[in-house]
Parts: C-alpha cells; structure tokens; sequence
C-alpha cells in the first residue's frame, strides 16, 4: 500500500501579498499599472456612461497630486501612459489632455478627507444607481454585502458633483457611499481594493435588487454580520479578492494587466 502524501508546510505554501516598493518610482509605475489595469476592466464590464466615470490614484511621492484617467477617452482602452497627474486644485501637471474637472473635485475632496486612501473609484454601474435610486444601503443578505455591513453610508439626498465637500464628508470613515439619486463611490487603499469593493458593491446591490424582486430576503443577523465583515471586510482582503479578477479581465480570459 502507497504512503499516504504528507502535508506540504505552510511555510512552502505560495500566498500572494500586495507588493512593497523600493523608490516613488517604482510604487509610482505600478500604481499607474493598476490604474490603468482597473479603468480597463471598468470598461470591459460596462461600467461607463459617456464621459461619466473616474478614478484616481495618490501618487506616492507628491501626497497632494493624483493620477486619473483623461476627460472623454474610453476606459477599454486606456494605457498607463495615458493616464493625468493633477494636484488637488485640478490643474493637470503631466499628460495631454483634460480632466473632467467637477468629477475630479469629488475625488480631490474624499483624498483631502481621508488622507490614508490612496484610491476612489466612481463608475456608471447599473444595479448600485437602481439601489442609489431607491436611497437604500445594502442589506446584510449574503455572505459577500456582510463586507459592507456598518462600513457604508448613504447620502440621503440628492448631491451633484459641484458639491464635493458634501459628498467627502457623507462619507465619513467608510469604504463606500451610495449617493442618492447617482450610484457608488468606493476607496481603500490600494487602486485594487478600491476596485473590488466598487464591483463588490455593484453585485450585492444586483443580489438586493433580484431577491426583493422575488420575495422579503433575510437579513443575517448583527453579530454574525459583524463577525463575518471582519473577516472579509478588510483592505487586505479586497486585494486579495481583485488579484483573479484583474489578471483575466473578466473578459474571456484576456489578461488586461499586460497592455
């Protein structure tokens, strides 16, 4: 009879963590990478609206200077060097082009709130305007909306973009905001957990909006909901989450994080 197969150590295990950087540089090249990787995959999945949509990026050597992507190009098709650094008051220091200069106040603001976030993502997305439209937050139903339970807020009225103070603050110490009547603003603190937690949002909002569509959905009880969003709710944990999603694209397995 064979040997039954020992366990492999832990230690030997391959475990992915987000990467450390030696210089701004690098830390720079590769949050431009991400960004540019992130707006891509935004567009693959439909998540753009015309000339709607941004993200931006801190750049990691001037705090008060933010990457973000050109007024008016298409997501799907955006590289790193496409990409705008511009300072806080809107004014383009490096790239060609021009910013959406009010969708860019919002962001400018939510950085100068929350100076540990290093990204914002606000996208088009169907489901989180529906829930948006209906001024609800997500309700603790799945396994996955318990990430954002108690770690969200709802701007409970309407907020355009020439508001950006407003919608900073509404925020407050969140992951994310539904803003009434517009859709989803999510941050971490990295490019890529900002993006799992906006298409996170995304689909527990189109899990929301099915399951009320077919009856009353159960709520998961507080301290389960609780327990299970400290499991999962963490920066650290949207990372990990994006790392599949990033490197196939969602996009019949075109890995966009190599254009």
């Amino acid at each position: 009879m064979p040997d039954r197969p020992v366990p492999v150590p832990v230690e030997r295990l391959g475990f992915e963590m987000p990467p450390v950087h030696d210089t701004a540089e690098a830390a720079r090249a590769h949050r431009k990478e991400r960004l540019a990787g992130a707006l891509r995959l935004l567009g693959r999945l439909g998540y753009e609206d015309g000339v709607a949509g941004q993200v931006t990026v801190r750049d990691p050597e001037f705090e008060d200077c933010y990457w973000v992507n050109p007024f008016g190009q298409p997501f799907a098709a955006l590289t790193a060097g496409d990409l705008l650094l511009v300072d806080g008051d809107g004014r383009v220091l490096r790239g060609e082009r021009r910013v959406n200069e009010l969708a860019f106040a919002v962001h400018a603001a939510v950085h100068r709130e929350r100076p540990e976030v290093v990204s914002v993502v606000r996208a088009q997305a169907p489901y989180g305007r529906a829930l948006a439209a209906l001024g609800e937050l997500l309700a603790p139903i799945t396994e996955e909306a318990c990430a954002f339970y108690e770690d969200h807020a709802l701007l409970d009225e309407y907020a355009g973009a020439e508001e950006p103070g407003r919608i900073a603050l509404a925020l407050g110490p969140y992951k994310a905001l539904v803003l009434r009547n517009r859709g989803l603003l999510t941050v971490g603190d990295s490019v890529d957990a900002a993006l799992w937690w906006f298409v996170a949002a995304e689909r527990a909002a189109q899990v929301q909006l099915i399951a009320r569509g077919a009856g009353k959905p159960v709520l998961i009880d507080h301290r389960a909901a609780v327990a299970t969003r400290e499991r999962f709710g963490s920066d650290l944990a949207a990372w990990a989450s994006c790392q599949p999603l990033l490197r196939e694209g969602h996009a019949g397995g075109v890995n966009i994080m190599n254009r």
